[in-house]
C-alpha cells in the first residue's frame, strides 16, 4: 500500500478497516524518513521507538473494539516548539537544544487520547521567527519539490514532512503566516484556526496574541479533522475558547461529511467571495496570480458569487505586525537567561550577572532571534512606545474594524498566500526587511485573530507549488473547510506530490 498518496482521513478508515494495522502504517512513514530526511531535515528528533509503541497501543485498543476518531493509528508529526513529554523540545535553538518537556500541549494530549502516533518533532525557524526555516541551529529546511528552494516557515519542517510522506499530517503554529505559507510553498494544506479555538498551553511563546497551533495536511478534510480533535476550552490557557465564543465542531464536521459523498453539482450556491483589489497590486508572481484567478473561477462554477472587495492598511499591516509581535517576543523571550531557563554558557569569566546574561543570550540566540528582540526591545522603550508600540495597536484596531466590516459582506476573503513561490535557499538571509514583506498576505490573520486556509491551486513554470489563501469568520472554520472541500473533490492539485 502506497500510504503517501492517502490523506489522513482515507488511511485512518484504512486502519480501522484492518486494510493495514497502526503499527505496518508508523514503519512505512519511519522508513521513508530514514530513506528521504537526510535530503530535506525536516524533522530535529525523530521518536521511531516511542512511535512504534504508540501505533501498537492503538492497534491493541482498536482489536478490543474500542471505537476511536478516524484519524486513530495514523503517524503525525509535531513541530519542535510545541510541547511533547519526553521528547526534546527545541524551538530550533541552542538556547533550548536540550530541553525535555515535562508535559505534552494540551493540542498533543488531545491528539494522543485520541489515537495519535507521534513521530517525532519537525524543524523551524529559531523561536518561529522567519518564514524560510534557515534559521534553525538544527540545520536548513529543504523544499521537497526543488532542495535548493526553501520550504517556507517558520513551520517548514511540518508542511516538507507532509509533502515527502515523512508524516501524513502534523502540526504547525502561525503567527503571522507560519503554517499557511510554507503549506503554500511545499503543496499541501494548512489552516491558521481562529485565535482562542485551539489551546495555546504548552506551545512555546514567539507572540502571544498572534500565536496559533494548527494542521497541516495532505486536504482540507484533513485540517477540519484534526482541528474537530484539538479545538476546545483549557483551562490552562485563559484565551482558548473564551465565553461566548465557540467554534462549532458538529459544523466542521458535517462540511468534511458533505465532501465525502457525491451531492449537488452548486455545493457552494449561497457562498459569497470577496477578493480584495490590494492583494493584486506590484509585486504578485504572475504565476500566483493566474492561479488565484482560477480559484475564483472555479469556485464560481461550483455556485458561489465572487466579487471584488477593498481592505484597508494592507500594506500597513507588515510594520504593525512586526512592531507587535517583536514587542511581545522580546518580553516573553527575557526568562532565557541561562540561570533560571535555557543555555549556560561554561568555562568562562564573567565581570558580573550582567555580563553573564550577555554572554548566554548572545550565544543561546542566532542572529534573527536577538534582531526581533532588539527591534521589540526598542519600540517598547521610553520615548518610543507611544511612537511606535501604541500606534501599532491602534492600527491594529482599525485593521480588525475593516475585517468584520468585509466579512459582514462576505462569507470569506480569497486571495494569495504569498507573493511568489518559495525563494532559492539564501535569498532571504541575503536580505531580511525583503523576507518580512513576503507576510503582507499573512499578518492580517494574526493581526485579526481570523481562521485561514491554505490549499494549492497551481505550479508556477518551475513547478514550484502555488497556494491560494482563504479568509473567514471568527469561529467559522466550517466555512473555510466546506469551501476547501468543493475546491479538492473537482481539482487534484492537492493529489501532486514530489518526485524524490
Amino acid at each position: 500500500m502506497d500510504i503517501q498518496t492517502l490523506s489522513a482521513l482515507e488511511l485512518g478508515r484504512k486502519i480501522a478497516g484492518r486494510e493495514i494495522s497502526a503499527p505496518e502504517a508508523t514503519q512505512a512513514v519511519l522508513d521513508r524518513i530514514t530513506r528521504f530526511d537526510n535530503r530535506h531535515n525536516a524533522y530535529l528528533t525523530i521518536a521511531a521507538e516511542q512511535a512504534v509503541a504508540q501505533a501498537a497501543a492503538v492497534q491493541k485498543r482498536l482489536d478490543s473494539g474500542e471505537q476511536l476518531m478516524p484519524l486513530a493509528g495514523v503517524p503525525m508529526a509535531v513541530k519542535d516548539n510545541i510541547s511533547t513529554q519526553g521528547i526534546r523540545t527545541t524551538c530550533a535553538s541552542k538556547m533550548l537544544w536540550d530541553y525535555v518537556p515535562p508535559y505534552n500541549a494540551t493540542a498533543v494530549d488531545r491528539l494522543l487520547q485520541h489515537g495519535a502516533v507521534v513521530l517525532g518533532k519537525t524543524n523551524l525557524d529559531e523561536f518561529a521567527m522567519g518564514n524560510t526555516s534557515e534559521t534553525s541551529f538544527g540545520g536548513i529546511t529543504r523544499n521537497p519539490w526543488a532542495t535548493d528552494h526553501v520550504p517556507g516557515g517558520s513551520s517548514g519542517g511540518s508542511a516538507a514532512a507532509v509533502a515527502a510522506g515523512e508524516a501524513v499530517y502534523a502540526l504547525g503554529s502561525d503567527t503571522g503566516g507560519s503554517i499557511r505559507q510554507p503549506a503554500s510553498f511545499c503543496g499541501v494544506t494548512g489552516l491558521k484556526p481562529t485565535y482562542g479555538s485551539v489551546s495555546r498551553f504548552g506551545l512555546i511563546a514567539y507572540a502571544s496574541s498572534l500565536d496559533q497551533i494548527g494542521p497541516i495536511a495532505k486536504t482540507a478534510a484533513d485540517c477540519g479533522a484534526i482541528l474537530a480533535q484539538i479545538t476546545g476550552p483549557d483551562g490552562r490557557d485563559s484565551t482558548a475558547m473564551p465565553e461566548g465564543r465557540n467554534l462549532d465542531t458538529a459544523a466542521l464536521l458535517a462540511a468534511i461529511d458533505a465532501g465525502e459523498k457525491p451531492g449537488s453539482a452548486l455545493p457552494l450556491k449561497g457562498l459569497k467571495v470577496g477578493i480584495p483589489v490590494e492583494y493584486f497590486g506590484a509585486g504578485l508572481q504572475p504565476a500566483v496570480r493566474a492561479a488565484v484567478e482560477a480559484v475564483a473561477a472555479q469556485l464560481a462554477v461550483l455556485g458561489a458569487t465572487c466579487e471584488p472587495c477593498h481592505l484597508p492598511l494592507v500594506e500597513e499591516g507588515i510594520s504593525t505586525y512586526y512592531l507587535i509581535a517583536t514587542a511581545e517576543a522580546s518580553s516573553n523571550l527575557a526568562r532565557y537567561d541561562g540561570i533560571q531557563y535555557g543555555f549556560r554558557p561554561e568555562g568562562k569569566d564573567y565581570a558580573d550577572l550582567a555580563d553573564f546574561y550577555a554572554q548566554a543570550r548572545t550565544e543561546g540566540f542566532g542572529p534573527e532571534v536577538r534582531r526581533r528582540i532588539m527591534l521589540g526591545t526598542f519600540a517598547l522603550s521610553s520615548g518610543y512606545y507611544d511612537a511606535y508600540y501604541l500606534k501599532a495597536l491602534k492600527v491594529r484596531k482599525l485593521l480588525q474594524q475593516g475585517y468584520r466590516e468585509a466579512l459582514a459582506k462576505f462569507d470569506i476573503l480569497l486571495g494569495p498566500v504569498a507573493p511568489t513561490t518559495a525563494p532559492k535557499i539564501g535569498t532571504t538571509l541575503a536580505d531580511p526587511l525583503q523576507g518580512y514583506l513576503a507576510d503582507i498576505y499573512t499578518v492580517a490573520a494574526n493581526l485579526t485573530g481570523l481562521p485561514g486556509l491554505s490549499i494549492p491551486c497551481g505550479r508556477d513554470e518551475q513547478g514550484l507549488p502555488i497556494g491560494c489563501q482563504l479568509i473567514g469568520r471568527a469561529f467559522d472554520e466550517a466555512t473555510l473547510i466546506r469551501t476547501g472541500v468543493a475546491y479538492q473533490q473537482v481539482t487534484d492539485h492537492h493529489r501532486q506530490s514530489p518526485v524524490l
